[in-house]
């Protein structure tokens, strides 16, 4: 890969933007990991951010950096990664962001971030810029999250059901409220490791563009990987009240062992995708184990509706951060 000759003032701009994406992903998916645990008055909002920010920002001790190595070397061909790549795809990113923040909808900032990588990408090379094996992965779990999640999500409410079918529910409420504080950690965790990690790969491809890091190396700087897990537990303890709203009471109405399943299935999820290494959206994966919980009781027990407009958000998103990424790297081009 040619190194680039590029301002170490771009490069500072360019990873403070980077974190500014680190910090909405973890605001704009706070309530993916604390909608159920808030919802089901478990937790009062304030000590759940709190507790999803800490586990977010202990997932570096846990997790091995599989997806930050698919973002930063598995998505886009190295001779087709500039500074102003990288400024296209981190503007359409937050602009996605910031909308479905504003309308309160539960859309996914790892599909943001590949959709402005993809935009900025082929604004600047054409369709040979993208590695399709990496993407592909991506696009894949855009479906496969969310039907693991809801798979996992119904088969603990299933199983849960039968485990407790001659207990009281008073009984039962008394032992999830106690068990969902273990889901939601968790979780949390999934988050954090797999969220934060996105962040890493870009800054890491930044760096690997200005000649800041090597290609060689099976990991980004060590300040790289602290930063963007400070950033991500900072974001999600300021957190996204508009869409713990969404999540929490508009799909389905939970009650403490159903945010146990929907958390527990979800947080499965989480841990597999992040050990293959693919950047899968935690909002999808929650979501499709909300709505497998609720199936799993009634069919009329989701609001089928609401789940509609989601996955509309879904499909919009690659497409429409891409699209803001190409007009982002343009004017890059004109500025930095």
């Amino acid at each position: 890969m040619q190194t680039l000759q590029i301002s170490i003032y771009v490069i500072a701009a360019l990873v403070l933007l980077a974190l500014v994406f680190d910090f909405m992903n973890g605001f704009h998916d706070a309530a993916n990991a604390i909608a159920t645990v808030v919802s089901t008055g478990v937790l009062k909002p304030q000590t759940a951010v709190a507790m999803a920010a800490f586990f977010n920002v202990i997932a570096i001790f846990f997790f091995k950096l599989k997806v930050a190595s698919t973002i930063g070397k598995g998505t886009i061909e190295p001779w087709a990664i500039d500074h102003y790549v990288i400024f296209g795809a981190l503007v359409g990113a937050v602009f996605w962001n910031l909308v479905t923040w504003y309308f309160g909808i539960p859309s996914s900032s790892s599909h943001a971030l590949i959709g402005g990588l993809v935009g900025a990408a082929v604004a600047k090379a054409g369709t040979s810029a993208l590695i399709s094996g990496g993407l592909w992965k991506t696009i894949a779990f855009i479906v496969l999250s969310p039907t693991l999640g809801f798979i996992l999500g119904s088969l603990m409410m299933l199983l849960v059901s039968w485990l407790f079918v001659k207990s009281t529910p008073l009984k039962v409420d008394r032992w999830f409220r106690r068990l969902q504080l273990v889901s939601a950690s968790l979780y949390s965790l999934g988050h954090g490791g797999n969220d934060a990690q996105k962040t890493m790969g870009i800054i890491w491809m930044l760096l690997i563009a200005g000649g800041y890091s090597s290609s060689a190396e099976v990991a980004p700087p060590m300040w790289v990987i602290l930063s963007c897990y400070g950033a991500i537990g900072l974001g999600t303890l300021f957190g996204g009240w508009r869409i713990v709203k969404t999540m929490g009471q508009k799909i389905t109405k939970l009650k403490p062992v159903g945010g146990f399943c929907a958390e527990t299935g979800g947080a499965i999820t989480l841990f597999i995708a992040t050990a293959l290494g693919i950047p899968v959206s935690t909002t999808h994966t929650i979501t499709g184990a909300i709505v497998g919980v609720g199936s799993s009781q009634k069919m009329s027990a989701v609001r089928w509706g609401v789940a509609g407009n989601i996955v509309w958000a879904w499909v919009l998103t690659i497409p429409a951060s891409a699209f803001v990424a190409a007009i982002a790297w343009w004017i890059g081009t004109k500025i930095l």
